[in-house]
């Protein structure tokens, strides 16, 4: 068992470097892991799923064809610093609009993503001068160059029929909806991984999945044959953060273990070196513990959830994420 504490210090090797790692997610549950990482390394990539198709990302990509730039804006946001600079461009590039008009609901920070991306035709180029501006503490990045949709397999998605199977489309209706997920898909089926991306993974030390929605943010990217192949390959080490609860509709009555069961459906061959997970929300430790070992893994449990709800705190997901950085080894000095 990991007894976190809110005092850390920064990863460092002989050099004073920092370690490399990659974030992979979207939504709330990477930007709750990056803003733990920003405070432990200076060398942080988030590689994010781009198939929202909800809210104010929904709107812009029906109307104008562009990837979904919410899950990007959030990772940029949680990148920001403490300062008066960062607290204050977060907020801004978070706050959405509240009229009687168009703009209702729009976040600032997806009309500045999507105006880049027209003014430079480069989704890469445009996200990084977007950082730039708001001082992010490392780089964002989408997992692929093309808009996707998410599809999913649900048993029981009509209550009076609990044992038929059906089809649900776009990443909005799958992450509420009711019965129970079996496996999901991304069309186009097979998509290009932006390069960029790839190569951050083949470099890194450190590769973070989770923790997020679990089949409309973590899973995506195993679905991306490029990008699962750079994880098969990579040197890095890779951790695997569970989420604190169940998600309602999305995974709702699952045990921690069943998480890491639906990832090895979804990608065989991929092996973890570490789970992580909040202490208090492991009630049968045994079983987590021979899942993990079923991906090659150990468990690691500490104490990261907030004291004033179900989200992590930074602080202590920070100190958990350094004591395995350290704890668990590393293929050789930070680079």
């Amino acid at each position: 068992m990991i007894r976190t504490t809110r005092r850390f210090r920064r990863s460092a090797g002989r050099s004073g470097a920092t370690p490399k790692v990659v974030a992979l997610g979207g939504g709330h549950g990477l930007s709750a892991s990056l803003s733990a990482l920003r405070r432990i390394t200076q060398d942080l990539t988030a590689v994010v799923t781009v198939a929202d198709d909800g809210g104010s990302s929904g709107r812009l990509r029906q109307e104008m064809g562009v990837l979904p730039p919410g899950d990007l804006r959030k990772a940029l946001a949680a990148l920001c610093g403490d300062d008066e600079w960062g607290r204050t461009w977060s907020q801004v590039v978070q706050h959405r609009f509240v009229s009687q008009g168009e703009l209702h609901g729009h976040a600032v920070g997806n009309l500045l993503i999507v105006a880049l991306w027209e003014q430079l035709g480069d989704p890469v180029a445009a996200l990084e001068w977007v950082g730039r501006l708001l001082g992010a503490h490392g780089r964002v990045l989408p997992m692929s160059a093309v808009p996707l949709e998410l599809t999913a397999t649900v048993r029981g998605h009509d209550p009076a029929r609990p044992d038929e199977v059906t089809t649900v489309h776009g990443q909005a209706t799958v992450a509420l909806t009711p019965g129970e997920v079996q496996e999901v898909q991304l069309v186009p089926h097979d998509p290009p991984a932006v390069p960029e991306a790839v190569q951050a993974v083949l470099d890194a030390d450190w590769v973070v999945l989770g923790p997020g929605s679990w089949f409309s943010s973590v899973m995506p990217h195993l679905l991306v044959p490029d990008l699962v192949s750079a994880l098969m390959e990579t040197r890095a080490r890779k951790v695997l953060a569970l989420n604190l609860a169940p998600q309602p509709g999305e995974t709702e009555g699952f045990s921690p273990q069943r998480h890491l069961e639906v990832l090895a459906r979804h990608a065989p061959k991929l092996t973890i070196d570490v789970v992580l997970a909040d202490e208090a929300a492991v009630l049968d430790r045994d079983s987590l513990i021979q899942a993990a070992e079923r991906l090659s893994g150990t468990v690691e449990l500490a104490r990261v959830a907030a004291p004033d709800g179900p989200r992590h705190d930074p602080e202590l997901l920070a100190a958990a994420y350094d004591r395995i950085f350290r704890m668990h080894g590393r293929i050789g000095p930070w680079r």
